[in-house]
């Protein structure tokens, strides 16, 4: 696999390496020992999760508070979406900022977004499978979120107003600069 750097350190697009040949395609899409290798670090994924959505959806942004944070490991494997991680952490050089990657079936990307990240996508294609791998166990107690059309972020979600399909919990969250972030940033 090859890991491509993003304007935000620690936030990676992964690329892996694709066999084809006239029966179709072979790739690994996770081996513990090479993405450990290749990010510097051990990282352990303990949950997988899959959604399955219509052109127009947009989930997120969302995020789990301290002590249940994580990472994520996301892929688009029907379809096409834009997916985005914004970097919330208190004090951090790139707070505000955001990467924003198109994960499509075709290209068989994946992002790698750490701790710290709220992290949303948006469905561009009629309709998208995603699957993600998490560092640590979903809890409810500790689930958060910021507004996904929070204007200060400048993400382009590509989704015509007016086109877009938010969950009544999505539709609620705060604007960023109404969230008072429980991530801090360490160098």
């Amino acid at each position: 696999m090859e890991i491509i750097k993003t304007s935000i350190d620690g936030v990676l697009i992964i690329e892996p390496r694709i066999f084809r040949d006239e029966r179709g395609y072979f790739f690994e899409s996770f081996s513990q020992r090479e993405f450990d290798e290749k990010l510097g670090r051990h990282i352990e994924f303990v949950q997988d999760n899959e959604s399955m959505s219509s052109y127009g959806v947009m989930r997120g942004l969302h995020f789990q508070r301290p002590p249940f944070t994580q990472s994520k490991l996301v892929r688009c494997v029907r379809g096409a979406v834009l997916d985005v991680a914004v970097d919330i952490r208190k004090g951090s050089p790139t707070y505000r900022q955001h990467v924003a990657v198109e994960l499509t079936e075709d290209n068989h990307r994946q992002f790698f977004i750490p701790r710290g990240f709220a992290h949303g996508f948006s469905v561009l294609s009629p309709v998208a499978v995603f699957q993600y791998k998490c560092d640590n166990f979903y809890a409810p107690q500790a689930d958060g979120g910021i507004q996904l059309c929070d204007d200060s972020l400048g993400i382009d979600w590509r989704i015509p107003a007016g086109r877009e399909i938010l969950s009544e919990k999505d539709k609620h969250h705060p604007l960023l600069a109404e969230f008072d972030s429980p991530f801090e940033f360490n160098s």
